[in-house]
């Protein structure tokens, strides 16, 4: 077991080091988005082997995998239009979807229903990794199954047997990790989502039957997020067909913090609107439905306006790509996807990607 301190100044030639250990069948102990994490070859049976007697892991129970992007995932899981929807939104982040596999990746892998876990992490180390060894590697915890996950190199050591330590090849040492959950596992296999395993961030559900629901649902979502504006904006990135309700979610935010006068901002893109809360300064409403071309967003100059104690709510989130990452880096982002279920009802689903 070899051990390697991960610095800057040698990022590449340790990576270099470690796609030679993956591409002959080893396993490495990397650090991730969430905890220090086994890696190894998901496409060899033989590898996976290794990686299911180190863990201590019954056969049949699922491994998840590391991909570049979605256009690589789809190499080995199915993707249907609302799944890509709902992934383009979690990723890249500490989420794990659960999708029919296209048992492409090692059997060993998938669960009893022939499901495969994929992630795509916001982590420069892992995300360099798997653009280079140009196949999925496993994401799953460097600890024994059962076993709590491991923060620090020195923690997984003095767990590990002899025989342990001899299945594993490289070590690679970032120091002691933040002390995040492990990710959040959602089964998109089904018409509802379903969260297998809470992380940090969460996907949730709702039921609305009505627009007074719709509203009593975006007043308590607001409550149970308004404190994160004090350091930096707010933004809620609201999705659905027309017609679905978002306007009335919007308006319903804009009622409990006083500002009644909301009109859709179709035409001129967003209004602003001072309140007098006291974590909620400024309300700004988007309405991205007219724009069809990439530069209009850069003359809107939303960075600008990402400041703490504000609160954005983005009609047409979908059209939302060309800013999506500047509002990741400035803001705590809250995804919203209203979708029809009936003539009156619609499905809420909420998603974190906070930073």
């Amino acid at each position: 077991m070899r051990i390697i301190k991960l610095d800057q100044t040698i990022f590449e030639k340790v990576l270099d080091d470690v796609v030679q250990v993956i591409r002959h069948g080893g396993l490495v102990v990397a650090p991730t988005d969430t905890v220090y994490g086994l890696c190894a070859a998901a496409t060899d049976e033989k590898t996976v082997k290794k990686v299911i007697a180190f863990k201590r892991r019954p056969i049949g129970k699922a491994i998840s995998v590391f991909v570049q992007n979605l256009e690589d995932a789809r190499r080995y899981v199915d993707i249907g239009r609302r799944e890509e929807t709902i992934l383009q939104r979690l990723f890249p982040g500490p989420f794990t979807a659960v999708l029919p596999s296209k048992r492409n990746a090692c059997h060993l892998l998938l669960s009893e229903k022939h499901t495969l876990g994929i992630r795509i992490p916001r982590h420069d180390f892992i995300t360099a990794l798997v653009q280079k060894v140009k196949i999925p590697i496993t994401a799953t915890s460097a600890n024994l199954s059962g076993d709590s996950p491991h923060y620090s190199i020195e923690a997984l050591i003095r767990t590990l047997s002899p025989a342990k330590r001899a299945l594993i090849d490289l070590v690679i040492d970032a120091g002691k990790l933040p002390k995040n959950k492990p990710s959040t596992v959602i089964d998109l296999t089904g018409e509802d989502i379903k969260v297998v395993r809470h992380g940090d961030r969460t996907a949730h559900v709702y039921t609305s039957k009505s627009p007074v629901d719709t509203k009593k649902i975006a007043q308590s979502l607001l409550a149970h997020y308004k404190n994160q504006a004090s350091k930096k904006p707010l933004v809620f990135l609201i999705e659905g067909e027309l017609g679905v309700g978002k306007t009335v979610f919007v308006k319903a935010m804009g009622e409990a913090l006083e500002v009644r006068n909301i009109v859709s901002p179709t035409y001129v893109i967003y209004y602003e609107y001072d309140t007098k809360d006291q974590l909620i300064k400024h309300l700004y409403h988007f309405d991205l439905y007219k724009i069809t071309e990439h530069e209009e967003f850069k003359q809107l100059k939303i960075e600008r306006l990402l400041t703490p104690h504000a609160l954005f709510c983005i009609e047409w989130g979908e059209k939302s790509a060309p800013i999506v990452d500047c509002l990741r880096t400035h803001a705590n982002v809250v995804y919203i996807v209203m979708t029809y279920t009936g003539e009156r009802s619609r499905r809420i689903e909420v998603f974190e990607n906070t930073i």
